[in-house]
């Protein structure tokens, strides 16, 4: 049976959806904190199963009979590393044969966005406990470009953000997902790092450049510092912690931090990922 953790977030529920078009629904476990949350899955036919990423007694009592263990990565940034670190110990506990883990693209400690050091920390984990494991290093999400350049970015005819020139690869979360599902699903992945980062990589220019082409409006890439966008982040109210984790992606991406490309993305999915001007048409196009 597979396990799929934080089955309730936007990942988990898109791999368990991409799942459910490969294997019976009595074969996936779906751990959540509060099953409540997850009454949706279990009327599919999904097992749902208690499960903390806080509490290990919770995580082996879930994992029992489960061979694959899907380790989806929490958003507490302060946290997550111990998180992450439960989560494996207690699948070893329980008897897990595999865990397959999704990290980030160029996973560093001295990473300027502020979510990478605990990859690094829970991919060295991970290979220290000597279970069988695959690493799924993704792109950011193609979904946030929206986010990023924001809402007043059509109306105002420009956007500002603190990228500079940079590159940065981007996947649309529910392909990685269907990848995900791929890897859960067919043999060969053990011991196997991917890079989910289809290319091409493309500069907040570029976003401003197909942003004008699908929309029909002119958009401008306004580059300012990261200062200034922690500063107009908080004149907008927009919480601290949300502050700083979109900052630190900004400077990374203006570092090239995730400016890198690989077919394996496109290997997994068995076609092309969706482009940066396809998403953009579904969203903008009039």
């Amino acid at each position: 049976m597979l396990a799929i953790t934080g089955a309730t977030g936007q990942l988990g529920q898109a791999t368990i959806a991409a799942l459910l078009t490969k294997v019976a629904p009595d074969q996936l476990v779906a751990l959540a904190r509060d099953p409540q949350k997850a009454t949706t899955l279990q009327q599919q036919g999904v097992h749902v199963r208690q499960g903390d990423y806080n509490d290990v007694a919770s995580l082996v009592a879930a994992f029992q009979g489960i061979a694959t263990v899907l380790l989806i990565s929490g958003n507490d940034m302060a946290a997550r590393t111990q998180q992450h670190r439960n989560v494996i110990d207690a699948a070893k506990q329980a008897g897990v044969q595999h865990v397959v883990y999704t990290s980030m693209l160029n996973p560093s400690t001295t990473s300027a966005f502020i979510a990478s050091p605990s990859h690094v920390a829970t991919e060295a984990h991970l290979l220290a406990s000597g279970l069988t494991y695959t690493l799924l290093r993704n792109a950011l999400y193609l979904d946030l470009v929206p986010m990023l350049v924001g809402k007043d970015a059509l109306p105002s005819g420009r956007f500002y953000f603190a990228a500079g020139t940079g590159q940065a690869s981007f996947a649309l979360r529910s392909e990685i997902a269907e990848a995900l599902a791929s890897v859960l699903t067919t043999p060969g992945h053990q011991g196997q790092t991917y890079d989910i980062a289809p290319a091409p990589a493309y500069s907040m220019q570029d976003v401003a450049t197909t942003l004008s082409e699908v929309s029909g409006q002119s958009v401008a890439y306004v580059p300012v510092s990261s200062e200034d966008m922690a500063t107009a982040m908080h004149q907008k109210h927009i919480p601290a912690h949300m502050v700083e984790l979109v900052v630190s992606m900004a400077r990374a991406m203006a570092s090239n931090e995730f400016n890198a490309t690989s077919p394996a993305f496109e290997q997994l999915l068995g076609r092309k990922p969706t482009d940066l001007k396809t998403y953009l048409t579904t969203v903008y196009a009039r």
